[in-house]
């Protein structure tokens, strides 16, 4: 992947934020979106807020009392560097249902002899991270939220577009609510709106696309084992098969089937799809006994080609949406968000405008590393696994192989699969490391 672009320069403004219209609502940093990633970064700039007097909006598309569709029952695998950083936000304290460790991951392939078994013990862990169903970490994430007084939330509210640069040093922000049209302006707009992002677009930042031609049906399902602490990915040629320890005595499933096989897959019963899932997965588990409602979700690669803009970054699924295999989407999102907190820190502590050119530059720089060994992870291993060449199995075969014999082919792969690329962020570290940095 070539650099990042350079930030378009913006002309000088002040450390202190310029006085907006009168009619305009003003903030330091504005948040576009109140998702997973969203909601994260509105938490932990509270929590630097506290320190240097930051104020923080927060555009939510869902009204108050509601949750965003984006918190339903899939399984998000959280990575060692997030639950460090989540604890630390006090959000995963706040979860009401358990969450299910990762003590042991499997990785196989149909039709390829070989698998891959990673044991957290013999990395002096507990655990790799954790499972939690999206629905129960974004009320987790809500009950964080409604205890931030500072925080702004502007809700039910859509971003419309942007107003015309003034020269003041903002960015001024339409926003669509039920009372109507207004403008909210802010030293530094962040884009945490998802794929399809809109503030994204209104940047003009264009974005790569590739679609993979699978869709990943998801699902809890029950089996005659109950989860032990293993998280199984099994590769076929249409798609990956994950089954994931939760911590409600089911498993998380994931099946991943060709894109033009999706309507049939949607149309079966419970007990075919069971059946289905069996064959796809195996008896590691035992028999699979029942399986909960399915969601349905195309898997389209989306990159954004910068990450910056003049006062305005871009986090999470708008900078880019990976394929879920591997499970690095979110982690990556968070990583986004807590290195942007950074940056604002930095800034502030030596003088400098938290929205300004130097800031988002360093963004851009300290998050292309851990982007970009991510990205080439998760899309190579999409492509490499289900590819059906028949010269590639027993090379995979043999990788997988090699892998499961060589203890630093293993460490590589612990260390992405645990959230550990490029410029950690200080919060994704152990509670002892974070004392030792400072």
């Amino acid at each position: 992947m070539s650099p990042p672009d350079p930030v378009p320069q913006s002309p000088a403004s002040p450390a202190s934020p310029p006085a907006p219209a009168a009619s305009e609502t003003m903030h330091d940093v504005l948040i576009v979106g109140g998702g997973l990633v969203g909601a994260s970064l509105a938490i932990a700039l509270d929590r630097l807020g506290h320190k240097i007097g930051l104020d923080v909006g927060l555009l939510e598309a869902a009204p108050a009392g509601a949750l965003p569709a984006v918190f339903d029952q899939r399984n998000l695998s959280l990575a060692e560097a997030s639950v460090h950083a989540l604890r630390a936000l006090d959000v995963l304290p706040r979860l009401r249902a358990p969450s299910g460790a990762i003590a042991r991951i499997h990785i196989s392939r149909d039709g390829d002899f070989g698998r891959v078994l990673l044991n957290a013990r013999d990395y002096g862990r507990d655990a790799f991270g954790q499972v939690v169903v999206a629905r129960d970490f974004g009320e987790a994430l809500e009950a964080k939220l409604a205890d931030l007084p500072r925080l702004v939330r502007h809700r039910p509210a859509r971003f419309t577009g942007f107003a015309a640069d003034g020269g003041d040093g903002l960015r001024r922000a339409r926003i669509a609510t039920d009372d109507g049209e207004r403008l909210i302006a802010a030293r530094l707009v962040v884009a945490a709106d998802g794929t399809a992002s809109a503030v994204r677009d209104a940047l003009g930042i264009a974005v790569e696309r590739h679609d993979y031609g699978q869709t990943l049906f998801v699902a809890r399902a029950r089996a005659e084992r109950a989860p032990d602490g293993t998280a199984w990915e099994r590769f076929t040629d249409h798609g990956p098969t994950a089954v994931l320890p939760r911590g409600d005595g089911h498993y998380g499933t994931i099946h991943g089937v060709a894109a033009d096989e999706a309507d049939a897959v949607a149309a079966l019963d419970d007990a075919a799809y069971l059946d289905r899932l069996q064959r796809a997965f195996g008896w590691r588990a035992g028999r699979l006994l029942s399986v909960g409602p399915r969601s349905a979700y195309p898997i389209v690669r989306v990159l954004a080609e910068r990450l910056v803009a003049p006062r305005a970054a871009v986090i999470g699924n708008a900078a880019q949406t990976l394929h879920p295999i591997g499970a690095q989407g979110f982690n990556l999102g968070l990583r986004d968000a807590l290195t942007l907190v950074e940056c604002i820190d930095a800034a502030h502590a030596r003088g400098e405008d938290i929205g300004g050119d130097a800031v988002l530059a360093a963004y851009a720089q300290r998050r292309r590393d851990d982007r970009e060994r991510t990205l080439a992870f998760s899309d190579g291993l999409a492509r490499l696994t289900s590819n059906t060449a028949p010269l590639l199995s027993p090379l995979r075969s043999l990788g997988l192989f090699a892998i499961d014999h060589d203890a630093a082919l293993r460490a590589l792969l612990v260390g992405g699969a645990m959230g550990y690329r490029g410029d950690v962020p200080q919060l994704c570290r152990s509670p002892s490391c974070r004392g030792a940095a400072a």
